[in-house]
């Protein structure tokens, strides 16, 4: 398996988890219905050191939007990379985050 087919993100549906093909780098996800709204809560992100710099957490998280765009799902940033550097960087996903309702928020 050359270097690229092993940096290949694949979904891993039985996991939620959108990973590159050998397994060393991953995102996981939950998919749940909050307040009546299909989400994809992206929990962690992790790429190890040796494959560090390569852009596979932002691959990853491109991955993962991509799909819930095309499955309607909106997302739930748990994962600090994803609210902290990756939206920064990709601010048109903003559109698919999923927003509470202001009233009861303010509850």
């Amino acid at each position: 398996m050359t270097e690229e087919e092993k940096n290949k993100i694949v979904w891993n549906e039985r996991e939620s988890k959108f990973e590159t093909e050998d397994k060393k780098a991953y995102l996981e996800y939950e998919v749940r219905c909050n307040g009546g709204v299909n989400v994809m809560d992206i929990t962690h992100t992790y790429v190890p050191p040796t494959k560090r710099g390569l852009g596979l957490a932002s691959h990853l998280c491109a991955a993962a939007f991509s799909h819930a765009q095309h499955h309607s799902l909106s997302i739930i940033p748990s994962c600090s990379y994803v609210s902290d550097t990756f939206l920064p960087r990709n601010p048109t996903w903003n559109s698919i985050l999923y927003k509470e309702d202001v009233k009861k928020s303010n509850m």
